[in-house]
């Protein structure tokens, strides 16, 4: 490192002054005012405001003050869930503070992540998140995890000397390594190109901000419900003033008679009743380890028709596992594998290896070194005590041009022995004889087409295939005249429940669609295990999207069920082209690839224990257990809360229009107006409301809510029937009435021993 002297101090802090902290902008939270206004600026408010103010000119302050009273409790119930669901959500964030190894005037020094400029010289050792966006200068073995930035779910070897072209994505940049990335193994030294909001982290995060906030569903069918209801009332109460000044009725007594209608054709406490059953929901939901950000994904969810999913760690278990293993020219069944027959390519795996297991089960190297350890100690035998009794005295460390490794190691009886593995292809190039039931015998063509074919066909299941030989006796003249042993094949394996939820979405009308930065083939061989596809066409690669156009895109989507090789901007364009269709789409995600997609979706769903911050604050809500079954349950949650906020809402309603129909048969009938709007209120809030809430909060609205279809974008409240069901129960309701109030003697107050005034 001597050769790099790096920025001197005061230029460092010159440059930080003038380009600012190495940092991304978090989103402004909304202040409580905010959040308060965006409670109350709706249209049904608008028309209670309109009551109130005629109330107030009229000087009937007591109707003004309950109307009043009503609007503010919406209000506030509202900003009060909104705050809990954001504390929810700070309380998984990590606040710990990065640190940086620099070299700054020749000397090397630990600093704040956030102190980092643009051409400091930053140090990269295993274990270590990369700071900032860096140019590498040197590199050792250096393997990065970009997981989180582009969904790749095996390290990837960085070369400094690796030169792109225009097309190179960066998921192909050998010669850069991108902020919040993790480094696995090596070392290496990089300078800083980019901080701040200039990095590709940063640069994902900007594309979140673009991405503006949509109306869930049921926002949409409350908003046209009340503009509805407005006309409504502007017309009854037109055509109400109209007959009774034709009947020479006072001014003052009709004003205070549209008042009335006014407030009987509004179900003022619908807005409480559905804030209270969506808050209840998000409580539900939280109990499922699905915490919701915003109110409205509570139901949202359970209208999609697409839940887009990202591949490594949500449909898989984002652990690189041994699968398949093959030896004596056959496949092992590796349930009933006996250890001491198979002993050798267990032990030569775990020996020809630089990773470890620790006793509380923390890993730590390369993911596909870990994975070989983990699979010998699937078999009771321990790295750290095979590692005493047959000692390593060398090694040939693992390069990307010959693509293997070995190590050297003296056995209990002093002989020297060495192990390599790696490329099956290059290993065979090297191997003289082979192993087969205890026997060395010299290799043979067939031998080789055996192998070559079984290598084939794991490759074919997207595993990553490694084979490992052995030789004796000679501890310099290593990789050359050696036993081939067998080999081994490994994956990053489907979730087991993932597939009985996939299969829970088909019956519930609901296409899982895999968008992941992986490879194509490993990304089909998952998805036909867990029956999101099965054929090569239903699968289409990122530099195709960049092909197509929107409209291109927006015809093809419904045949397509994997997404591969894709990069943020492409996760953004597909789930933009199935929201085109007409359809309601949630995104799963947890890397910051993931982000934007998350942000425009109809519903974002972010994994809470490996998901990054900027994933969480693009999201609409945030799985605790990072399990793929609770988007299952949160769906039929959301099936459910609708269902509860529409048997809740026509009943508000039947109650209400009666109440419209009963004074306008009044007043045309040249009676006086039955009701006041006080007595209107006190009347919703005994009969409406409580009811209203018993309907909202039943847990089980619909037993078979997973075996329909999911509901139409844009369908309103009043499908299946609704209208009639309203109209029914309305007329019902107001023929009973008017019958009480024609019909029942009117007595003073203070005949009821227990009756009080309204007024």
């Amino acid at each position: 490192m001597s050769k790099f002297n790096g920025l001197t101090q005061s230029e460092a802090e010159k440059r930080l002054l003038e380009n600012g902290r190495n940092c991304l902008k978090e989103e402004k939270q909304k202040t409580l005012l905010q959040m308060f206004l965006a409670q109350i600026l709706n249209f049904t408010n608008a028309i209670l405001g309109a009551a109130i103010i005629i109330s107030i000119i009229l000087h009937d302050y007591g109707e003004a003050v309950i109307m009043l009273v009503i609007v503010i409790a919406n209000a506030v119930i509202g900003v009060v869930q909104e705050g809990k669901a954001q504390r929810a959500l700070d309380a998984l964030k990590k606040m710990s503070v990065l640190k940086a190894t620099v070299i700054r005037d020749g000397e090397t020094k630990e600093i704040s992540s956030e102190e980092l400029v643009v051409g400091d010289i930053v140090v990269l050792e295993a274990g270590k998140q990369v700071p900032a966006d860096l140019k590498l200068l040197e590199t050792a073995r250096l393997m990065m995890d970009e997981k989180a930035l582009t969904g790749e779910s095996v390290p990837v070897e960085k070369d400094e000397n690796f030169v792109p072209d225009e097309k190179t994505g960066i998921g192909d940049r050998l010669d850069l390594a991108y902020m919040t990335t993790v480094v696995t193994f090596g070392r290496g030294i990089g300078e800083v190109v980019h901080t701040g909001m200039d990095t590709q982290i940063g640069k994902i995060a900007d594309m979140v901000g673009q991405e503006k906030e949509k109306p869930s569903p049921l926002q949409k069918g409350m908003d046209e419900l009340s503009r509805t209801l407005g006309i409504a009332v502007i017309i009854i109460c037109a055509v109400v003033f109209l007959i009774g000044i034709l009947q020479g009725r006072e001014i003052l007594e009709l004003l205070m008679t549209a008042v009335s209608l006014a407030v009987a054709a509004i179900p003022e406490g619908i807005p409480t009743i559905v804030t209270i059953v969506l808050a209840l929901g998000m409580q539900r939901m939280a109990k499922i380890n699905a915490i919701v950000k915003n109110m409205p994904a509570v139901e949202t969810l359970g209208a999609v028709s697409y839940v887009c999913s990202d591949k490594t760690g949500t449909l898989t278990q984002n652990k690189m596992t041994v699968v398949k293993a093959f030896e004596n020219g056959e496949y092992i069944d590796l349930d009933t594998l006996d250890k001491d027959k198979h002993d050798t390519p267990i032990k030569g795996f775990m020996l020809c290896n630089d990773a470890s297991i620790a006793s509380d089960g923390t890993e730590v190297g390369d993911p596909t070194e870990t994975a070989l350890v983990a699979f010998a100690k699937r078999y009771g035998i321990e790295k750290s005590v095979i590692e005493k009794s047959v000692p390593r005295i060398n090694e040939k460390a693992f390069d990307s041009e010959r693509k293997l490794m070995t190590t050297v190691h003296t056995t209990e009886d002093g002989k020297i022995i060495s192990y390599t593995k790696g490329s099956t292809d290059e290993l065979l190039m090297r191997c003289t004889h082979i192993r087969v039931n205890g026997t060395v015998r010299e290799i043979t063509n067939d031998d080789m087409a055996l192998i070559s074919n079984a290598m084939s066909e794991m490759s074919f299941e997207a595993l990553r295939v490694l084979s490992l030989a052995v030789r004796e006796d000679n501890k310099d003249a290593v990789e050359q005249g050696l036993t081939y042993i067998g080999m081994i094949g490994m994956i990053d394996p489907e979730r087991p429940e993932v597939v009985e939820s996939i299969k829970t979405f088909k019956r519930a009308g609901i296409k899982t669609v895999m968008i992941t930065g992986d490879h194509k083939d490993t990304a089909l061989a998952i998805a036909k295990k867990l029956g999101i596809a099965e054929r090569p066409d239903e699968c289409v690669m990122g530099h195709e999207l960049d092909e197509m156009s929107d409209e291109e895109l927006r015809n093809r989507v419904s045949g397509l069920s994997i997404f591969a090789r894709v990069s943020p901007e492409h996760k953004v364009k597909i789930v933009k082209a199935i929201q085109a269709n007409n359809n309601i789409a949630s995104m799963t995600g947890d890397g910051v690839n993931d982000a934007p997609s998350l942000k425009a979706a109809d519903v974002g769903v972010a994994m809470g224990i490996t998901g990054t911050d900027v994933a969480k604050g693009a999201a609409d809500i945030v799985l605790q257990d990072d399990k793929f079954t609770t988007i299952e349950k949160a769906v039929k949650e959301g099936r459910n809360i609708y269902e509860n906020v529409k048997k809740s809402i026509l009943f508000a309603l039947s109650s209400n229009i009666s109440e419209v129909v009963v004074m306008f048969a009044a007043i045309a009938a040249g009676f006086a107006a039955p009701l006041k709007a006080v007595h209107i209120l006190w009347v919703n809030l005994l009969t409406d409301s409580l009811p209203c809430f018993a309907l909202g909060v039943d847990p089980n609205s619909s037993s078979d809510v997973m075996n329909k279809k999911p509901r139409k974008n844009g369908e309103s409240i009043f499908a299946d029937g609704g209208y009639f069901k309203v109209g029914l129960y309305s007329v019902i309701i107001a023929i009973v009435t008017l019958i009480a109030f024609l019909y029942t003697p009117i007595k003073e107050l203070s005949t009821a021993g227990t009756g009080f005034s309204l007024k």
